[in-house]
């Protein structure tokens, strides 16, 4: 884990005393290895992931990783558009809690 200079991550605000190993591989093996592996681009890895966080209909994770691609280079409508094409894949249902999360994100960026 980082030392005390450094901002915490995500995972080290959210479980960092609660679950100690699961930050550790969330930090140093999925986001400081796999992450940065050179054969996917930061934008396509976070275009796979919302589109597998939707598919899953796993909203929780949505906020952090909509911020994350907006980051990485996907813009709003493109998010806005991965929604609405997965809609008709996914389910309607999915879609449509995604884009409750992504209005509640975009909206508080303005």
């Amino acid at each position: 884990m980082s030392d005390s200079s450094k901002e915490l991550t995500v995972a080290q605000k959210n479980f960092g005393d609660f679950a100690p190993k699961i930050v550790e591989l969330t930090d140093d093996v999925l986001f400081g290895d796999v992450w940065k592996r050179k054969e996917l681009s930061p934008r396509d890895r976070s275009l796979i992931t919302v589109s597998s966080l939707i598919t899953g209909g796993n909203t929780q994770q949505l906020k952090s990783h909509f911020n994350l691609a907006k980051q990485n280079g996907l813009t709003e409508e493109e998010l806005i558009e991965v929604m609405t094409h997965l809609a008709f894949y996914a389910g309607w249902p999915k879609a449509m809690s995604a884009m409750t999360v992504a209005k509640e994100v975009f909206s508080t960026e303005k």
